[in-house]
């Protein structure tokens, strides 16, 4: 609850709504499912990693029940394969958002376009928000062309308490979100992630979301991450941080034949793999990469 989002969706929006919330002391997907369905529970909002918890434990025989019908997304990116998994399992419809808590809820994904939306792009503006996406001269870019994300509106936040210093807000309101993204023809936006996320070898630029949304489609995988590591000729390479789904194998070998069958081009491929248990979380639930750069600096060399 003293997470913005905690606050938003099960605090505020139910008490403007004058609806019923359901709270869980310690995630149990099991019981959750069994609460969804005592409660007659329609929605629910955090991260996608508890969507492929409830739906690893309905396939395991948990309940499902036909009135839960859409699970709001955010904090990072949703594969893809984890919608059509859920609308499968769960017949849940699932929409992507995207908010900070400097900014609140800025985008979301309308129920009726989770199919087409939600695994290719983070929303479109809520009511009130406008966004805007600019180059490195600051002019706005075109639509499909990545650049630095600009939020502004009536949700902003006045500014950090005594510390003026960091404020990214500029004198028509523009705050600078320190997201990399672009936008559709739609207004839709999609985060390609932090600016700090880009990892670029020798000159080139990886498109990290895609490599990572390619692999989570490899039955072995079951999270992955893919962050940089210093190197002294390229500058970077890529390593990628992967847990194994039960019963499954994954290596350095069978990621490099899947990308390769994937038609992705040899520079883009992770040249560094670490099998790990799990990947490190919020208690929300999203992925803490700076945890994953912190350790991936260990693997890399300096002129």
């Amino acid at each position: 609850m003293a997470h913005l989002t905690g606050f938003g969706y099960l605090a505020m929006i139910p008490l403007i709504l004058n609806a019923t919330t359901v709270l869980q002391d310690i995630w149990e997907p099991r019981q959750a499912l069994e609460l969804i369905r005592e409660e007659h529970i329609t929605f629910s909002m955090a991260s996608s990693p508890f969507v492929a918890d409830l739906c690893a434990a309905a396939e395991a025989g948990g309940p499902v029940s036909d009135q839960f019908a859409n699970f709001c997304c955010a904090g990072a990116p949703i594969p893809p394969v984890l919608i059509e998994r859920a609308r499968k399992v769960l017949g849940l419809a699932v929409s992507s958002a995207w908010g900070m808590t400097e900014c609140g809820a800025v985008t979301i994904t309308e129920p009726h376009r989770t199919n087409q939306k939600s695994g290719s792009t983070d929303g479109r503006p809520v009511a009130g928000i406008e966004l805007k996406v600019v180059g490195v001269d600051g002019d706005s870019l075109p639509v499909g062309e990545t650049g630095k994300l600009y939020a502004r509106g009536s949700s902003m936040f006045a500014g950090y308490l005594k510390r003026p210093h960091l404020n990214a807000t500029d004198a028509e309101g523009w705050f600078d979100t320190g997201d990399l993204a672009f936008l559709d023809a739609e207004g839709y936006v999609r985060i390609n992630g932090r600016s700090k996320d880009i990892i670029i070898r020798g000159g080139e630029n990886i498109p990290v979301l895609e490599i990572e949304n390619l692999l989570y489609k490899h039955p072995a995988v079951a999270m992955v991450a893919i962050v940089g590591y210093p190197d002294a000729r390229l500058g970077e390479r890529a390593c990628a941080f992967v847990t194994v789904k039960p019963g499954h194998s994954f290596s350095m070998e069978e990621m490099g034949r899947y990308l390769s069958e994937n038609q992705v081009t040899r520079q883009y491929h992770p040249e560094r793999l670490e099998l790990m248990e799990d990947l490190p979380k919020t208690p929300s639930g999203k992925l803490q990469k700076f945890k994953l750069r912190d350790n991936a600096k260990a693997f890399g060399t300096t002129a």
